[in-house]
Order: C-alpha cells, then structure tokens, then sequence
C-alpha cells in the first residue's frame, strides 16, 4: 500500500509509515476483509464507506500533521481514518452521526490500544461546543458548502481539509489567519457521503 500511495504524490513520511502500519482490514466486516488493501472505498453500513487509502494518505497530510496539535474528525465511520489521525495527532476528537457505526469503530479503536481519542456521537454542528478549537479539521462527508460552525472551531493557523459540493464535490483546503483572514484552495474532484445534520 506504501508504494501504491507515494506513487500518486503523496510524500510526508510519517504518514506513508502509518499508512503501511494501520491494520485497515480490522476496520472492515468480515467478508470485505480480502479486499481491505486495495485502493478504493468499501462499504461499511448504513450506507457509508470507508474511504479509499490514497484519499485518506492525501487528506490527512494536508492537515501538516504534528504531535502537538489536536484534530477534529468529523465522521468517524470504520474508525479507520481515525486510527491514523490517532497515530499523528495529540489529541483526536472523532464524531459520529450513526451511535452503531460509532460503537464498532470504537471497539476497535480501543482494542487496538489508542487512548488519544474522545468520542462523540450525534450531529456534528450540534456537538461541538463553542470552546472547542482544534489546529486541524478532518470532515469526511460533504457540505453543500462549508459550515461556519466548523470555521469556528478552527484555531488561527490551523487547517480543515473538507469536500464540499451536493452533485459534484471538490476538496478544499481552508487555511485560518486571524490577520489575513481565511483561504480556501480546491484541490481535487471527490465523492464523499453527504454530511448529515438534522
């Protein structure tokens, strides 16, 4: 998987090391499992996927993960993507819509030994307090455009990697300067589940 990623321009080491570590098929049911290290996404219930790994390698390295810093992921699913930004990150807030998604992905995550992470459960725009402000913003499902709510929580400096779009869905890059105010680059066409917000 390591050689599969690098090959399409992904080139942080630590995250190419984690990619190659993370065990993606204990995220995945049973009969999905043989395919778990192929590049692309899988269903994983309630009509939601994992996402492929070069998306998740791709996504997490734009966030310029550090130790020191905290990250908000918005759609836990598997807990997959969370696993790496567990291994990256400081601290992990990960947010799930779905309470039976959020309780698998929480097994596994805790059996795997991770004890960086805090876990929500419910509408993502409704759990997260106006004191939470995190230095990068993982959202794996799309917005018809980006919420403030989550521009909020983003600290000065900080970064937020989220698909936007209801037909056709772009990543975008937002970068937050309290000076210079935000910058929003479009990086790729995506296709992500929609972000569900009640």
């Amino acid at each position: 998987m390591r050689y599969q990623i690098a090959g399409r321009d992904v080139k942080n080491p630590a995250v190419l090391d984690v990619m190659a570590r993370v065990p993606r098929h204990l995220f995945l049911p049973e009969h999905l499992r043989p395919q778990a290290y192929d590049d692309g996404p899988l269903p994983i219930g309630d009509d939601q996927t994992i996402s492929q790994p070069f998306i998740v390698a791709s996504m997490t390295e734009m966030l310029n993960p550090d130790k020191s810093k905290s990250v908000l992921e918005v759609g836990t699913g598997s807990g997959y993507q969370t696993a790496v930004l567990a291994e990256l990150f400081g601290r992990v807030v990960t947010v799930e819509y779905f309470p039976a998604l959020a309780g698998e992905a929480r097994l596994v995550l805790e059996n795997l030994g991770y004890e960086n992470i805090e876990y929500r459960a419910g509408n993502a725009l409704e759990v997260i307090g106006g004191t939470d402000i995190f230095e990068a913003i993982m959202v794996t499902a799309a917005p018809a455009e980006i919420p403030e709510k989550l521009i909020s929580a983003l600290g000065s400096g900080g970064r937020m990697i989220i698909p936007v779009g209801k037909g056709q869905q772009y990543l975008k890059l937002v970068e937050k300067d309290f000076d210079a105010g935000l910058k929003i680059k479009t990086l790729y066409a995506v296709r992500f589940v929609p972000l569900l917000a009640d």
